[in-house]
């Protein structure tokens, strides 16, 4: 968002010690400084006559009123200016002009000053002399609380409101791990549960969440890197409205251009998309660039997906690491996602846990790549089987998050007792009363008896009560049946 700032300084020296502090803070515009009370209050009306002539002149605005859109953002008012004193002048300029945020420049800046500042409307106070870090602050907090104003005073479509989305990232421990494919799936479900969807594509030299969904574009996140205020129609010029109801804002086809969104970027595209969709997945890809950096930090939730492997799980551990050196994100925060689990994997979640420091998700997905090759060649993720074990374990997890609200899609997407096949794809044999195979008449297991070792197969001591009570289910390893 850009800042519009009206300096009023009396004092020719500090007026140049703003402006020179003003033209450094990101996103600023400052306009020429005015000297007295008197030429304050006549470009802050004057600007508010503007925008309401234009108002008038053509057809009435959807939003806040345009006189109040003309306004800048935050006044800074000098403790020196003149004739009115500086007090009454916020007074004056908070009672004509509520959406105008104003900070106090003074050497005072004591409690008695700062309460007696507050009380006359001003939304910050900062000290003289001026140090860069104070006044950005400053500035930036009385700039979101007069654009929180301005959303409450008309909001209309083009007005974003603050961020309310939940955001979710999803990155790989290293290339190849199945960090797109968990993204996706992750959308689609959130989606089908009624819920709207974005899925940004942050992996920018190398993204594939096009190819995945078959998508045609010619638009990418590098057309919006430039844009200093992301309006909603230029959001909605810049992403892709697929057919399964997801908003696609994708990677760009040329690699290099990726160097062109930087964190500043990322976190304006990441806003302005909060702003719309009530689920924001971000796929991250396995390298850390200062884009992707700032979706984990910036992150509700942040997935870490890695296979029980060594070498992922090291990558795993790397990654960890790396975010925790840089600040990004703490090891307790991060949810890992363990990828094509099968019974005979040495490396267990719970191991993975403790290499990691992080958080396991309880749901693990199987390897059953069998399932996904038919749609990963197609590029139709959308079309995998509603049967696959893949799907079935990656809708489970987002139910896990919280992104599936509904009830019948978390049916959906964890199947019911009977029909789940097991971790290994492979389908359970039935257990029925009656003979054995090379037993005698009437020498078979009674009904629920947890022998079965004719068919080969063992079931753990809690695998029929935890089916009857509703369990966590073959994803669940805290009760898992072993094949003989």
């Amino acid at each position: 968002m850009t800042i519009r700032i009206l300096p009023a300084i009396g004092d020719p020296d500090a007026a140049r010690a703003v402006s020179s502090l003003l033209n450094q803070l990101p996103d600023a515009e400052p306009a020429p400084t005015v000297a007295d009370s008197a030429a304050l209050l006549d470009a802050l009306a004057g600007a508010a006559a503007q925008g309401a002539a234009a108002s008038s002149a053509g057809s009435p605005a959807a939003g806040p009123p345009s006189a109040v859109e003309a306004l800048p953002e935050v006044v800074l008012v000098h403790e020196r200016i003149g004739p009115t004193p500086a007090l009454e002048l916020i007074r004056e300029v908070a009672l004509r002009f509520p959406a105008v945020g104003v900070v106090l420049i003074t050497t005072d800046a004591g409690p008695a000053l700062f309460s007696a500042a507050m009380d006359a409307g001003a939304r910050g106070v900062v000290g003289l002399p001026l140090g860069y870090d104070e006044l950005a602050a400053r500035v930036q907090a009385a700039a979101q609380w007069s654009a929180g104003v301005r959303v409450h005073l008309g909001a209309g479509p083009e007005t974003a409101p603050g961020p309310a989305g939940t955001l979710v990232t999803v990155t790989g421990a290293k290339g190849g791990v199945g960090t797109t494919v968990t993204a996706v799936q992750l959308a689609l479900a959130a989606r089908a549960a009624g819920r709207s969807v974005a899925l940004l594509d942050l992996d920018l030299q190398s993204g594939d969440v096009a190819s995945y969904l078959d998508v045609q574009f010619r638009r990418s996140v590098v057309d919006l890197a430039g844009i200093a205020d992301i309006s909603v129609r230029v959001l909605q010029d810049a992403v892709h409205d697929h057919h399964t109801g997801l908003g696609l804002l994708l990677a760009p086809e040329e690699g290099e251009r990726g160097e062109e969104v930087d964190d500043r970027a990322a976190r304006q595209i990441i806003g302005a998309l909060r702003s719309r969709y009530e689920v924001v997945l971000v796929d991250c890809g396995s390298q850390m660039q200062s884009a992707n950096a700032a979706a984990v930090e910036l992150a509700d939730v942040a997935l870490l997906v890695t296979t029980p492997d060594v070498v992922a799980v090291r990558a795993a551990k790397r990654q960890v690491r790396l975010w925790d050196r840089l600040q990004i994100r703490q090891a307790e925060d991060t949810t890992t996602v363990v990828n094509r689990l099968t019974r005979n994997t040495e490396i267990q979640p719970p191991l993975v846990a403790k290499a990691t420091g992080t958080q396991v998700a309880r749901t693990h997905v199987p390897a059953a790549f069998k399932e996904l090759q038919p749609c990963v060649d197609a590029g139709r993720m959308q079309d995998l089987d509603g049967k696959s074990t893949v799907r079935q374990a990656l809708w489970a997890l987002a139910g896990e998050l919280g992104l599936v609200d509904s009830p019948a899609v978390r049916r959906e997407g964890r199947g019911s007792h009977r029909a789940r096949p097991t971790l290994t794809g492979r389908k359970r044999k039935a257990i029925t009363p009656g003979a054995a195979p090379g037993s005698g008449p009437g020498q078979g297991p009674a009904p629920g008896s947890a022998s079965g070792a004719g068919l080969g197969i063992r079931f753990g001591a809690r695998r029929g009560s935890a089916a009857a009570a509703g369990g966590s289910g073959p994803f669940d390893p805290a009760g898992p049946y072993e094949e003989g």
